[in-house]
């Protein structure tokens, strides 16, 4: 079964389509990333890639220690109906008064 974030337009941003709590975990692991490329002067993209990876591992670890599987979190309806309605054509009315 693909989640709605698996099935989503190519020209959609993911979030869009994620639950808040998983785009605030990744959020958190990019600043610890970010914090720690400085903190640690790591350079290159192996390093950072790495240090990006324990990172997202970790931020994971501490989700699943309070029972959270972001992978099981349903989308959140708000977002799927505020895209449904803006995918929707909207018809637009003729102007009562025209400027001349």
């Amino acid at each position: 079964m693909r989640t709605p974030a698996q099935s989503r337009p190519r020209d959609r941003p993911l979030a869009d389509f994620l639950p808040t709590l998983t785009i605030k975990a990744k959020d958190f692991a990019a600043e610890l990333t970010h914090h720690n490329v400085v903190d640690k002067d790591l350079y290159g993209q192996p390093a950072i890639q790495e240090e990006h990876m324990d990172n997202n591992l970790a931020v994971r670890k501490i989700l699943r220690e309070r029972g959270v599987q972001p992978q099981h979190l349903p989308p959140l309806p708000k977002t799927l109906k505020k895209w449904n309605a803006a995918s929707k054509p909207r018809k637009r009315k003729p102007c009562k008064n025209p400027i001349k």
